[in-house]
């Protein structure tokens, strides 16, 4: 039966791919002005879609890359506002939100970044505007008033830089057009109880200056996950009563549960953008955004969706497991709050971050020569304060932490467009970044009456800092061979150095034998450690174009992550290589990929088809080495191939009709990870080997990686027609599937995410010209709750590496509900 039923899901989805080329006819504004192409789409047939792949504006169907790229009408009728609902509307894209680390885990045909350490980069770069984020805590970022989405898939090195070994998402918000423009939106989330907000202003101030201020605000009266908990004990005891030989005298202190209704967000973002074109050679663009949002917890979306003990209760909290939308997690002790560092002062739990960003382009345009330069730079500073059992009971640990992220960068280019056969693009890119992290953490029922007043409850802090520099030189040479064929060779070289810090500046002395301080006298309490990399990146591209609207292509594609060091891992006296359970190697990448695009039947249908074969070397993976209460981050090669197809139809006799799908086929494995950790509580029998009292293996080659469904699909419809007199009516339906996969990168079966499909939907009303609007929107429709990451949980599973091992809880990242809201537009 199960066996039918993707069968079927299969066949419905074959006729698509992977979220498509969107391009829906959609009428010209200030923003986007009309072209032919769109003319010729408001009476049927496609609209021509524009990404900048390879870094100049180009039709999706003439770049020798595989994208999935979104219109901004498109962007506009889903509501896609962040990271998170990309990967919604992107089939074989996942992105899983993580409390801690680095905040999230990006994954892109199988292939991410584990979300444990906050010292990785992802694998799936983010560039806004042309700058690259790659932190991930970029999920954190509201995107709204965007221009177009391209989700460019494989190793991207040669334009897009370092650490886009998996791909690229890439965002482009709106410019300031050549008519005034004003925009206000309002809406209403019911699941959430959300308000939302949204107005831009956009025009010109003079023939060559123009400004556009976007800003958009949301209030949350409820939430989307429920928080069901009691009151917890948290009992401690002086250690000082212990280290002096007086009577112990346990005190208790009461933890609330958290907010009942999770996260309670509330957000506001901001981006003024100013558009100066004295002549019509030179443009130059400046963009100034800021970006607010605090929730009432941090993991807020951590779910116990499997437990190792049969019962199929929780090993702590002893709450059944579920895959539903429900946590069990408690506040701080309010009165031990009241002085703990970075704690809210009633105990309560939260999430709070706040980023600026300042972007300036720059283009001067000779005609056969194009100069751009982007300058960037970019902070943010994220504080929460989590229940880091993500499943609390009177024995629970709790942890503040407060890091900052800083990056200048500026890249610049020189790319001709010769009549001849030869052409080139040359650039470089300077980088700068810092990162500064404090973490404190209360566990083990310990305080201090002897320390510092804000040190009293804290059971060890960490102090770290990571100052990188990076320098890179790339470029590339495309020579026309005859009219038809086209060959590009390019490289792009990359220097780079990170200084690191980190040390345990406080412990409590009843936890001295775990955690190393500054003051260890064996020495290794105080960790340093400079770091150099250099990378060569080359990849080689031929694409033929036999006919009129067919381009055959094909690629060796190479890629570069750099190394690092783990700034918020664990110094502990089990490990006598601290510096190495800190640091970790470059993640490479290389191989092939080949495709064909196609424009047919009158520029009616869209098919698109790609192939690829990737080999990675040292991945990189983040594993908690219970035994030795360590954070390690592991490095394994592996290797991903596949094929994807995709279509749109658009045909002239349904005008305003849309079609799209896809279907994507990846199988991503381990082919070296023979020495890997078990997962906790893994048994002889299951494959672990016992190795000794602080070590346990098993051979994960042939082993699927984390979060990578062999099968996804995605199919869809839109409809815009006009009715009555001067009205337009619009609907869009969007179904995506995925088959199961494992969430855990050790090849924990607890951890099986099963196959699923999610369901949105839109209606629209408004005026023929757009002037008004009422929009219904309507997500995961289906209401299906999706694991897109995990973790063991804490203090629970047992007996690794012998023939009565226990598993442990599997806490998994969760996805958004059901979620519907009305929207309400008026434009000015």
């Amino acid at each position: 039966m199960i066996r039918t039923t993707r069968a079927i899901l299969l066949a419905s989805c074959i006729l698509g791919s992977s979220a498509p080329v969107f391009a829906q006819s959609a009428p010209a504004t200030a923003a986007t002005p009309a072209t032919d192409e769109a003319d010729t789409g408001a009476k049927g047939g496609l609209d021509e879609i524009i990404v900048t792949a390879r870094k100049r504006e180009e039709s999706v169907q003439s770049v020798p890359v595989a994208v999935t790229a979104i219109s901004e009408k498109m962007i506009v009728q889903r509501d896609i506002t962040s990271i998170e609902k990309i990967a919604a509307a992107t089939p074989n894209l996942n992105v899983g939100r993580a409390s801690n680390g680095s905040g999230a885990q990006l994954t892109l045909r199988g292939i991410g970044s584990s979300s444990t350490s906050i010292g990785i980069e992802q694998s799936v770069a983010t560039v806004v505007d042309g700058a690259y984020y790659g932190q991930g805590r970029i999920i954190e970022e509201g995107f709204f008033d965007l221009k177009r989405v391209e989700v460019l898939k494989g190793p991207q090195a040669l334009f897009f830089g370092k650490n886009a070994t998996a791909g690229v998402i890439s965002l482009t918000t709106n410019d300031p057009g050549s008519e005034r423009e004003f925009i206000a939106k309002a809406g209403y989330e019911f699941k959430s109880r959300q308000y939302q907000g949204e107005f831009v202003a956009s025009g010109p101030l003079t023939d060559t200056l123009g400004v556009r201020l976007a800003v958009r605000g949301s209030k949350m009266d409820g939430g989307f996950y429920d928080n069901v908990s009691v009151n917890r004990t948290y009992t401690t005891v002086d250690i000082q009563d212990l280290l002096n030989g007086r009577a112990v005298t346990p005190v208790g202190h009461t933890a609330t549960p958290a907010t009942a209704k999770a996260p309670g967000e509330d957000e506001i973002l901001a981006r003024l953008t100013v558009k100066f074109t004295p002549t019509e050679r030179l443009t130059m663009t400046v963009k100034g955004a800021f970006d607010y949002n605090k929730v009432n917890n941090s993991s807020w979306n951590y779910v116990a969706f499997n437990c190792g003990l049969a019962s199929g209760l929780s090993q702590l909290s002893g709450y059944k497991c579920a895959s539903d939308f429900v946590t069990h997690q408690n506040n701080f002790p309010a009165d031990i709050a009241a002085s703990f560092p970075n704690s809210q002062s009633d105990g309560s739990l939260y999430n709070r971050y706040r980023s600026w960003a300042i972007n300036g382009n720059v283009t001067y345009d000779l005609g056969d020569v194009k100069l751009t330069s982007v300058t960037n730079y970019n902070t943010n500073n994220n504080r929460w304060a989590c229940a880091c059992d993500f499943q609390s009971t009177d024995a629970s640990s709790w942890a503040t932490e407060n890091s900052t992220w800083r990056a200048f960068s500026e890249e610049m280019r020189l790319q001709t467009a010769f009549d001849g056969p030869i052409n080139l693009m040359i650039g470089g890119l300077y980088q700068k970044t810092k990162r500064d992290f404090a973490q404190n953490i209360m566990l083990g029922g310990l305080s201090n009456s002897a320390a510092a007043p804000q040190n009293n409850y804290v059971a060890t802090s960490k102090t770290s800092f990571t100052d990188g520099k990076t320098a890179a030189v790339f470029g590339q040479v495309t020579w026309k061979v005859v009219p038809t064929v086209e060959f590009a060779a390019g490289v792009r070289y990359t220097h780079e150095t990170k200084t690191s810090f980190f040390t345990q500046p406080y412990n409590n002395p009843g936890l001295t034998f775990i955690f190393r301080d500054k003051l260890d006298p064996d020495g290794l309490g105080v960790i340093n450690s400079k770091q150099v990399f250099n990378d060569w990146s080359p990849e080689v591209t031929l694409t033929w174009k036999p006919i009129d609207h067919v381009l055959v292509y094909g690629a060796y594609k190479t890629a570069y992550k750099s190394g690092g060091f783990s700034n918020g891992g664990i110094n502990s006296k089990f490990s006598m290589t601290p510096l190495a359970d800190l640091t970790f190697n470059p993640e490479k990448a290389r191989g092939f990929e080949m495709g064909i695009k196609t424009t047919l039947a009158d520029n009616q249908l869209r098919l698109n088809f790609a192939a690829f074969s990737y080999k990675y070397k040292d991945l990189q993976v983040d594993f908690f080495n219970s035994p030795i209460f360590a954070f390690q981050t592991l490095t394994a090669d592996a290797k991903t191939q596949g094929a994807e197809l995709e279509f749109e139809f658009a045909p002239r006799a349904a005008d305003g009709l849309n079609l799209h799908g896809s279907i994507n086929y990846t199988k991503a494995r381990y082919t070296s990870f023979a020495q890997a950790p078990c997962y906790a509580g893994q048994t002889i029998a299951e494959g672990c080997t016992f190795v000794s009292a602080i070590s346990a293996r098993q051979n994960l080659n042939g082993k699927p990686l984390s979060v990578a469904p062999e099968w996804t699909g995605a199919m869809g419809v839109g409809y815009d027609t006009a009715v009555g007199s001067g009205y337009k009516f619009g609907m869009n339906a969007d179904a995506r599937y995925s088959s199961s996969y494992l969430a855990s990168g050790f090849g924990n079966p607890s951890s099986r995410q099963g196959s699923y499909v999610t369901l949105d939907a839109g209606l629209r009303f408004g005026a023929e010209d757009d002037n008004w609007q009422i929009a219904v929107i309507g997500k995961n429709l289906t209401n299906k709750f999706i694991v897109t990451g995990d973790v063991d949980g804490p203090s629970t599973g047992g007996g690794t590496g012998t023939a009565a091992g226990v598993r442990a809880d599997q806490l998994g990242f969760g996805n958004l509900p059901r979620t519907v809201q009305v929207q309400v537009t008026k434009r000015f």
